[in-house]
């Protein structure tokens, strides 16, 4: 039991790496992996001793439920991996089914072994070679594809797709228009709503210059963020006079 508790990292995890880019694009700063565990299988004596066993059928209900909820992500998967351990390729199979015409590479490295670790009920009788054989593998696997994200995270992602500052400010104040009429029907606007108000588009700004966008941080930070001000660049910081008696 101690064993398999070590083991838990890689008792091959299926794993699938994703961006928001296509493949001939450099590949941006942003990456996501999505790490999913086999599903459920018994202990088979007449199975490969190396492989292990396949997936029981609740471990198929669970791959298909996995899979399909992988396919209504709001993304797309670049490349899609998995251990050669038996469960851990028939979860891949199966999940492979939400995704018609991808494929699932099997990594060797991510074969079931024990690391070395600070526990020594886990590792007891385990030879050396063999943890330092496994921690080898597992350290190819990090170097592979868990690489740091260069450079700031979302300047990158979106430089790397061809934005420059002015069509940032451009998009972002064509996408803040309302109608008047719904302004003015939640008190953001006074007056009685008419019915060209319906139809007339009101925006946050003036003109996109009046948009300041700043690109700063460092690589360790992945936000971004707005920060509002008291109105456009003509009129921020500038409070009304209101006459108290």
């Amino acid at each position: 039991m101690h064993k398999l508790l070590a083991k838990l990292l890689i008792v091959v995890l299926t794993f699938l790496v994703a961006s928001a880019h296509a493949a001939d694009v450099s590949p941006p700063a942003a990456r996501t992996i999505v790490l999913v565990r086999h599903g459920n299988y018994v202990d088979d004596p007449s199975a490969d001793a190396r492989l292990g066993p396949g997936l029981s059928p609740i471990g198929v209900a669970q791959a298909h439920l996995a899979g399909a909820r992988l396919a209504a992500m709001p993304i797309r998967f670049d490349a899609m991996y998995a251990s050669p351990m038996q469960r851990a390729r028939d979860t891949a199979a199966v999940i492979g089914v939400a995704f018609p015409g991808r494929r699932f590479s099997v990594v060797d490295d991510l074969a079931e072994c024990t690391p070395p670790t600070r526990r020594n009920e886990i590792t007891k009788e385990e030879k050396p070679a063999d943890l330092a054989a496994c921690k080898a593998r597992l350290d190819r696997v990090f170097e592979t594809y868990f690489k740091p994200a260069p450079g700031g995270e979302h300047a990158e992602l979106l430089r790397a797709s061809g934005w420059s500052k002015k069509q940032i400010r451009d998009f972002v104040v064509a996408h803040t228009g309302r109608s008047v009429a719904s302004l003015k029907r939640t008190g953001r606007l006074d007056g009685e709503v008419t019915a060209a108000d319906e139809t007339t588009q009101h925006f946050a700004m003036d003109t996109p210059d009046d948009l300041m966008l700043i690109c700063a941080g460092s690589p360790i930070g992945a936000l971004s963020m707005v920060m509002p001000g008291f109105g456009s660049s003509r009129t921020a910081g500038r409070s009304p006079a209101i006459l108290i008696e």
